[in-house]
């Protein structure tokens, strides 16, 4: 007769990344990630370690862990928006295949927070309907792809790059996200009228068949960058960066370009639908993907 002791099964649980987790999370996304880098990884977790968060809300996001071994990581980037809100972006989840079954718990607890706005700006088109039954909602349905330089009849402006010593006369939210994303790799710069400074920011990206991007990262609305396209557009043209991407809902009629419906839409949850312009504190501008 032989006595058959069962094995013991492996703890699976869900909890905040801390510090120490740091090496088992990198590992976790180069897997489930294999086309990035590790080193993307390492500067994307020094990136949040810097970071301020809300209270309440985790620095980098949660992991899911088996007898002790990250199996699992759903990165968070949170901010408090000027008028006291929090928004949050959910951005690169994965889980090793052993453990699929358990990608749900990590969701949900990504999720759980209250009066939270979260963002999911990156979906796989095989993710999207996941999303939808999350409850999330789509609020940007594609891409407009631009030529603003071609833009010969809008107002007049001075196009200036952001200068950190400058303490001028600017909101202190508005100074602070220029020199924050400049310093992600971003362009910062004010578009400088006879009302006031403007403030804008692009990241520069490489999109399939269109060389020389640059994508809307930030601007207090969709409407100035229209109204500054052109200077804006010669700016950056000079610079090798001719095209300027965008978030859009369709054609942009006062702007030369082509909109590519369902390219890269975006979603939400939350008390807060986000405004097309604003990409400010999200993996697209904090690492450039």
């Amino acid at each position: 007769m032989v006595n058959a002791v069962p094995s013991a099964v492996p703890k699976i649980r869900v909890r905040e990344i801390a510090a120490i987790d740091i090496n088992g999370v990198i590992d976790t996304l180069s897997r489930g990630f294999p086309w990035r880098s590790r080193r993307l990884w390492t500067r994307v977790l020094a990136r949040l370690a810097r970071r301020s968060t809300p209270e309440g809300l985790p620095k980098f996001g949660y992991l899911l862990e088996s007898g002790g071994v990250v199996v699992g990581a759903i990165l968070l980037i949170s901010s408090r928006m000027p008028n006291g809100s929090v928004r949050c972006n959910v951005s690169s989840w994965c889980v090793d295949r052993s453990h699929r079954t358990y990608a749900g718990f990590l969701a949900a607890k990504a999720l759980s927070h209250k009066n939270v706005t979260y963002l999911n700006v990156t979906p796989a088109p095989h993710t999207r309907p996941i999303a939808q039954a999350q409850g999330y909602s789509q609020y940007s349905g594609g891409l407009f792809i631009a030529l603003p330089a071609l833009n010969l009849f809008g107002r007049k402006a001075r196009i200036v790059a952001f200068d950190p010593r400058d303490n001028g006369d600017v909101e202190p939210f508005e100074r602070d996200l220029l020199l924050e994303h400049a310093e992600y790799g971003c362009i910062s710069l004010w578009v400088e009228t006879s009302e006031g400074r403007h403030p804008f920011v692009f990241r520069p990206r490489a999109l399939k068949g269109v060389p020389g991007c640059a994508q809307l990262v930030y601007c207090r609305n969709v409407d100035e960058f229209v109204r500054y396209a052109g200077p804006i557009g010669r700016y950056l043209a000079i610079r090798g960066r001719p095209f300027v991407v965008m978030d859009a809902n369709g054609p942009i009629a006062t702007l030369v370009g082509k909109y590519l419906d369902g390219k890269m839409p975006k979603f939400f949850r939350g008390p807060n639908c986000p405004r097309l312009g604003d990409l400010a504190y999200t993996e697209t501008a904090m690492f450039g993907v």
